[in-house]
């Protein structure tokens, strides 16, 4: 009889953990009620509720079909999600149009934090019909390429459009329906072209592997395999110049880079990838200094970030408030409810970081951190645990990108880097990032529960209630793994 390896699901772990995050939360919601407000209202405790009632919902699909899945995903994801719709509440709350003596009475239901609970309710139960739906995330290997054309519809369609209905603040990244409000397309084809570069990858690894010359102890690729890196670059530089963003023009080529430094190893994929990148940041630039046109954007852009104190008042407000914030936060904060972080352009959206950063301060700042970094690091788990190629490279890649997502706005908001149109994972308001990152988070879940399934000696994971069966050949590898 073959021996079995057994692992725990972790589920009450799971459990106990979303309990804890909720529980920070409500303790959020009342402090910024008791600053704001002097006191505490009898329904504070309504928006919290709800949202645990989504999470445990969540919850129980997750016991239900994917029962192995990592314990620490959701109630991470919960935590930022919960915090990031009581800061949006806290907005409402001193929204200039509402008379301090009405704050008490601002329904629970209204305003940008209303529209983000009912946001993440919607993207909640997408993350949780994909878990029921998607038994193997190697079945949507198959739609590869369908997956791959989308993508680069979605990236496209914002640049194609007249400016009044794709723009915002200078960033062609939205398409905006009168009336209805607006969506960005970008969020959902990053997982689109994630599958394609993790599937295609799979496939011609071994290609990409092979070494033309070593220099400096490097192996460096052909220069007839450079083909996808360039086709890639250029689309990223396309997307600079006609979308008018640096941060989505890096997030689309920096996780088709890494997810090629995973398939191959080769740092020199890396340093090409870098190369060139910068080279085509570089050039846009010189341009926008000299020619103008569809370069002069981003030249704003990095003048601005090169000295936002030049023009305070107009082109550098933005940047200014947000690094007045974070330096008036300081390291603990004036506490929740008791900055002014209304006074930021966008804060509820782009700079929501530099907002909550003024009331928690650095020590929480870094601890919202820690958590980005903590979803991230399980993730990577999942990549090196789960036993196929194509696995392992679209949960490396989704982990990746939610990071560098991080790193770009992060990096806009404390001047690091130029500033960009991209939201702040989970935090930020808007219905098109919670869906699309909350279907990343599915997906990591999926993947990691396939790594952590009990296995038979020399078998692949079984699937929930399927029965024993020979083993199964690795995607896309001409061996099999053997297990003790």
């Amino acid at each position: 009889m073959p021996r079995v390896r057994f692992t725990s699901s972790r589920r009450n772990a799971e459990l106990a953990l979303l309990f804890f995050a909720m529980a920070l939360v409500l303790a959020y919601a009342a402090t910024v009620e008791a600053t704001l407000l002097q006191t505490v209202t009898l329904d504070f405790w309504v928006p919290t509720a709800a949202l645990t009632a989504v999470f445990l919902a969540l919850h129980v699909v997750v016991r239900w079909r994917a029962p192995y899945a990592d314990p620490v995903l959701v109630p991470a994801v919960a935590l930022l999600n919960g915090l990031g719709g009581a800061f949006l509440r806290r907005l409402d709350l001193v929204d200039p149009e509402l008379p301090p003596q009405d704050r008490a009475d601002f329904p629970i239901f209204a305003g940008v934090g209303g529209r983000q609970l009912a946001w993440t309710l919607a993207a909640v139960v997408l993350a949780a019909v994909l878990l029921v739906l998607m038994r193997d995330h190697r079945a949507i290997s198959r739609y590869a390429y369908t997956l791959g054309l989308a993508g680069i519809v979605l990236v496209m369609l914002p640049a194609v459009l007249p400016r009044r209905f794709s723009e915002i603040n200078g960033a062609k990244l939205w398409v905006i329906v009168p009336g209805l409000g607006q969506i960005q397309p970008g969020e959902f084809a990053k997982l689109a072209l994630l599958v394609f570069f993790a599937y295609y990858l799979v496939r011609k690894r071994e290609v990409l592997s092979l070494a033309s010359r070593r220099f400096l102890g490097i192996d460096f690729p052909r220069g007839r395999d450079l083909g996808p890196v360039l086709v890639v670059w250029a689309v990223s530089l396309l997307v600079l110049i006609f979308e008018k963003d640096l941060g989505t023009s890096l997030l689309y080529f920096g996780m088709f880079v890494v997810t090629l430094y995973i398939a191959t190893e080769r740092v020199s994929w890396l340093i090409i990838g870098l190369l060139l990148f910068f080279g085509g940041a570089f050039l846009a630039y010189f341009l926008g200094s000299t020619v103008g046109g569809p370069f002069a954007n981003f030249y704003l852009r990095a003048e601005i970030w090169l000295d936002p104190f030049a023009d305070p008042h107009d082109s550098g407000y933005q940047l200014v408030q947000g690094l007045l914030g974070l330096g008036t936060g300081g390291l603990f904060g004036a506490g929740p409810g008791g900055g002014q972080p209304d006074l930021v352009p966008e804060v509820h959206n782009d700079f929501i970081f530099a907002g909550m950063g003024e009331e928690i301060g650095l020590f929480g700042l870094s601890a919202l951190l820690v958590i980005y970094l903590l979803v991230v690091q399980r993730g990577l788990r999942a990549a090196l645990a789960v036993r196929d190629s194509f696995g392992k490279l679209l949960a490396g890649g989704l982990s990746f990108t939610l990071g560098l997502q991080v790193f770009v706005i992060v990096g806009g908001i404390s001047k690091l880097i130029p500033l960009t149109g991209q939201t702040t994972p989970f935090l930020s308001a808007g219905g098109s990032s919670l869906m699309a990152n909350w279907l990343l988070i599915a997906t990591l879940l999926r993947i990691s529960d396939a790594a952590r399934r009990p296995v038979e000696s020399g078998g692949a994971p079984r699937q929930s209630g399927a029965p024993a069966g020979p083993p199964v050949q690795l995607h896309g590898a001409p061996t099999e793994v053997i297990r003790p």
